[in-house]
């Protein structure tokens, strides 16, 4: 799959280990998970292949807290234990979103992936 990513700095999160383990809050192992995620959605051909590994716990996003968060979906960044996420948004070969957020639908066409943020999402 390809990535784009929202900014430069969430690229640096995903990508430099030093960045992300100053962003975890010097968690080594949670860095290293994060950028083994990005790793995995780089291998993956399509979103499907990502769907379908139980520990990454692929989930979609409504709204919370007034913020509408309809068309994204998490992945746990290391297990469901830790409160990070990865929020994702699939897109269309042309880097546009898709009208039609359910995935089950679009799971096999997804072949590009938004990384809107890395956060603790459910705090």
């Amino acid at each position: 799959m390809r990535l784009v990513f929202s900014s430069t700095k969430v690229e640096r999160q995903c990508t430099d280990l030093k960045t992300a383990m100053k962003f975890l809050g010097g968690n080594t192992n949670l860095a290293i998970s994060l950028l083994s995620r990005i790793n995995a959605l780089l291998s993956a051909e399509t979103i499907k292949d990502i769907i379908v590994l139980p520990s990454f716990r692929f989930h979609n996003l409504h709204h919370k807290n007034g913020r509408n968060l309809e068309g994204l979906f998490a992945i746990d960044v290391k297990s469901v234990r830790e409160p990070w996420r990865l929020i994702i948004q699939p897109l269309k070969e042309d880097d546009t979103p898709y009208e039609n957020s359910r995935i089950d639908e679009i799971s096999q066409l997804v072949k590009v992936v938004r990384i809107v943020e890395v956060s603790k999402h459910y705090e």
